[in-house]
């Protein structure tokens, strides 16, 4: 087996371990890319050709962050996967703050806690991707102008269906 495979198999079993998420990946485009000073990511392709985005760091990350990180590598997030076995991580969190700011609330809706749900721990992070833009993914380099660079060119676009 050679260091692709390797990889491969590290991802799958991540995935299925940390998130509950099966995957296969096809094919891994920017492998263990710098996306801060502390932070690394993986975007790969899976077999049913849906583009993901795995991302960890050695200091604390939030989804806000991982937000800004995905804007910055000139890609759109479509579904940020919750850790396994909390399907409602992001929402529970969010109340939760909610609630040390405003204690007294008792009616709180969606629009309340949009905010309050980018406060939420989220590393390490899965995410599927919905498209890259200008067929362009950037990782961090502090010695490049504006600290980003081409990491890998790729194009894609996930097409919504019904």
């Amino acid at each position: 087996m050679n260091k692709a495979t390797y990889d491969e198999l590290a991802l799958e079993r991540i995935a299925k371990e940390k998130f509950g998420f099966p995957i296969d990946v096809q094919s891994i485009i920017l492998w263990h890319a710098d996306v801060s000073r502390t932070a690394k990511a993986s975007v790969f392709l899976t077999n049913k050709k849906q583009l993901m985005l795995y991302l960890e760091a050695t200091s604390p990350l939030i989804l806000s962050d991982v937000k800004k990180i995905i804007s910055r590598m000139g890609m759109r997030a479509e579904l940020f996967i919750p850790p396994k076995g909390q399907p409602r991580y992001f929402e529970d969190i969010g109340k939760r703050k909610f609630r040390e700011v405003f204690p007294g609330r008792k009616h709180v809706t969606d629009e309340d806690l949009h905010f309050y749900k980018t406060l939420a721990p989220y590393n390490p992070a899965l995410v599927l991707i919905s498209e890259v833009k200008n067929g362009e993914i950037y990782q961090f380099d502090s010695d490049a102008y504006g600290n980003w660079r081409v990491g890998a060119r790729f194009r894609y676009r996930r097409i919504q269906t019904s």
